[in-house]
């Protein structure tokens, strides 16, 4: 038994991932180089490798014949009789080759053929482990900024964060955990060079996988997503259970699943709406916490009029137009809001085919009276939208 190439090809397997029956082949493949370069051609040789004990041997395979042409390939009658006198002319004699005579060039080549194999084979095994979290969060650590990059440790391979997807005003300390998005794993002969983002909107959609159950076991669905990264992303989110509360499940008692998310996003804020198929009822949603009088959504020309309340004009719009730009993308409708007085001034109620006094926000949803102005409303509620 050759022990010793027994144990390496053990550790080869354990450490870089490399299968025995590849290393097998790579010892086959070095030895008929090292044939050829010893010989000059090795057409005729054949290698077997015990794959339990990994004792090896090699012969060259001749044909018996009466006039030897060429001694490589053929060997005479007699000679063949010396070593069995059955043989006859056009029997083939398998002559074993001692390996250890070959020289100092021929052992290196297969030395390097070797190593070689045990590289692209490492390399390959990398890349498939990697490939598989494509489309994934990772756990990385942070190892240094690369100009305006940052290079990230997940393990066996750093990745990329470059200054694109990174969020705007985050910084990295080198040491610090830090969760990323696997967007993209390219197989280089360097290894793999693997892409990762921190802006991504399915990061946020991966961290609810992981922190909510029902998420990860398909019970709640996560339907949209509309991120606006480092300030505020907007989720809906659909029950596939009657029993099961979308919302509350992804909030969680007293806010703890969502709140890991927010603090794994360095305070992040996520609005959790709930999903409907009636985009009128949809895009109602997706304008919370503002409050809405009525909404006419067009399908085919995907726009969508919406009126609120005076007072809840500015909240519906969001800081910088914000709100109204995220409940856009989530919805996938042109949103134009008015309030009730220039609705009134333009006529869209008539134009709507409703009567102004039927919709009026005093009586649409609205047990409270409606405060003096929208400074007073907004005083009644959080700074992530949700009421007090």
């Amino acid at each position: 038994m050759n022990k010793e190439l027994l144990e390496a090809m053990e550790v080869l397997e354990k450490e870089k991932n490399i299968s025995k029956d590849t290393l097998i082949e790579a010892i086959e493949n070095s030895l008929l180089t090292a044939c050829k370069n010893h010989f000059g051609k090795a057409d005729n040789v054949k290698v077997t490798v015990n794959p339990n004990t990994c004792d090896f041997a090699v012969y060259a395979e001749k044909a018996v014949v009466e006039n030897v042409e060429d001694d490589c390939l053929e060997m005479s009658l007699a000679d063949a009789k010396m070593l069995n006198p059955k043989y006859e002319i056009g029997d083939t004699v398998q002559i074993p080759l001692d390996s250890k005579k070959f020289g100092r060039i021929a052992t290196q080549n297969a030395k390097n053929v070797i190593l070689q194999k045990i590289r692209e084979e490492e390399r390959k095994a990398l890349y498939n482990e990697y490939y598989m979290k494509e489309k994934d969060v990772m756990t990385g650590v942070v190892q240094r900024y690369l100009g305006r990059n940052v290079s990230i440790n997940l393990g066996r391979v750093d990745a990329i964060l470059n200054e694109s997807e990174q969020v705007k005003g985050e910084t990295f300390r080198p040491t610090e955990r830090v969760k990323v998005y696997v967007i993209e794993v390219k197989d280089t002969p360097k290894g793999p060079r693997v892409s990762v983002s921190r802006t991504h909107p399915d990061l946020v959609k991966r961290l609810f996988e992981s922190e909510v159950a029902e998420v990860r076991d398909g019970t709640v669905e996560i339907k949209a997503i509309a991120r606006e990264a480092g300030s505020r992303t907007k989720i809906a989110v659909k029950s596939n259970d009657a029993n099961v509360d979308p919302v509350g499940a992804c909030v969680g008692l007293n806010g703890s699943r969502v709140n890991s998310i927010v603090s794994e996003l360095k305070g992040e804020k996520i609005d959790i709406i709930n999903w409907d198929d009636n985009p009128a009822y949809l895009i109602e949603n997706a304008l919370s916490p503002a409050k809405v009088i009525c909404v006419v959504a067009d399908e085919e020309e995907r726009e969508a009029q919406v009126i609120v309340p005076d007072y809840q004009l500015s909240l519906a719009i969001g800081k910088e137009g914000q709100n109204a730009r995220l409940a856009a993308r989530l919805t996938g409708f042109k949103i134009d809001i008015k309030s009730e007085t220039q609705a009134r001034e333009m006529g869209l109620f008539e134009q709507m085919g409703l009567q102004y006094g039927d919709t009026s926000s005093e009586n649409y949803e609205e047990e409270q009276e409606e405060p003096e102005s929208y400074q007073e409303y907004e005083e009644n509620y959080q700074e992530d939208g949700s009421e007090q």
